[in-house]
């Protein structure tokens, strides 16, 4: 497999300083810590926010470190959660009197990594809270967690909690207002090839040519099933069967639709999907109020997709709606 790589061992090092080079305004990088951080971070006035997870999901969460979003992102190495000490520090060094919220995408390593730092943070004095996100409707247990996964969703819970707090929301708020949005988010996703790891070199799972994964996770983790390849439609049907069914949504509501590629997936497809699916809910009676379309959690070059859909109301939308100034965007 032919990546751009140089030494696997600072795959993510090399990354995170061209994040930090490309952007020496408003991000700061820490080398000893994988951080990446606002440069105007932390504030007297803001409640820090910060997440961590495994690197190959870019943007997130590396990428979406700015105003109205996240504060700071301390990744792992590729598919593997941050060293507890890395969110140990960076939660001391992102504390704010206004406290500090941890997103944590629902995997076992993410969650040990990040309650242990809150424990030894609280224990400093820092005011601290987790806040974690499952909006995958595939499967209850796989590979990397006990219960529901967290995957592209979890941006939906980043800009609402990141928009709040740019507006002065306290602690306690943010945590209602992610709680909140993670309980009408629901994903599912399909892969049409596995990824492949710079460490590894080859393929973390084969595909046949005419097959597909049902459900996959971000890590490439097993889903509901292997199915064999059929239309665009077809597949969309199937997610978005899957997530409708799952809160469920119902004729009447009002939600926020994205179709996020999963690293290997061109943007034309993206849209295919889609519009089939925005066609679906409205045949359905939803009425789809703000539309996603592009890369928002990957799964480093992974050929596939997923589909979210938020429950909205006045609340979610308007901090949905809110400026955000982010070091992956494009103009």
């Amino acid at each position: 497999m032919k990546k751009f790589v140089n030494d696997p061992k600072q795959y993510v090092p090399e990354m995170l300083k061209g994040i930090a080079l490309a952007n020496p305004d408003t991000l700061t990088y820490v080398p000893a810590y994988n951080l990446i951080m606002r440069s105007d971070s932390p504030s007297p006035d803001r409640v820090s926010i910060i997440q961590g997870s495994g690197s190959g999901h870019e943007p997130a969460h590396v990428m979406t470190v700015g105003k109205g979003m996240l504060d700071a992102a301390c990744p792992g190495d590729v598919f593997s959660a941050p060293p507890m000490d890395y969110v140990y520090e960076t939660t001391k060094l992102l504390a704010s009197p206004k406290g500090v919220l941890l997103l944590v995408n629902n995997y076992t390593g993410d969650r040990m990594a990040f309650e242990m730092a809150q424990e030894l943070s609280a224990a400093d004095g820092v005011n601290v809270k987790t806040l974690f996100i499952d909006d995958d409707v595939a499967v209850q247990d796989s590979t990397y967690t006990v219960g529901r996964r967290g995957v592209a969703g979890n941006f939906f819970v980043m800009k609402a909690v990141g928009a709040a707090a740019e507006q002065g929301a306290d602690l306690d708020e943010l945590v209602r207002i992610g709680e909140k949005v993670d309980s009408v988010t629901r994903t599912m996703g399909i892969a049409l090839t596995s990824c492949t790891p710079p460490a590894k070199g080859s393929p973390l799972f084969e595909l046949g040519d005419d097959e597909i994964e049902v459900g996959v996770g971000i890590h490439g983790e097993p889903g509901r099933r292997r199915a064999k390849l059929t239309t665009a439609n077809e597949m969309t049907d199937e997610m978005l069967d899957a997530v409708v069914k799952d809160l469920p949504y119902l004729a009447g509501d009002r939600v926020a639709l994205m179709i996020n590629g999963l690293g290997g997936t061109p943007i034309s497809e993206l849209y295919i999907l889609f519009g089939h699916a925005h066609e679906r809910l409205t045949e359905l009676g939803i009425t789809v109020g703000r539309s996603y379309v592009g890369e928002y959690c990957t799964s480093l070059d992974m050929a596939g997709a997923s589909l979210t859909l938020v429950r909205l109301d006045d609340e979610i939308e308007a901090l949905l709606e809110a400026p955000a100034e982010i070091a992956a965007r494009v103009f």
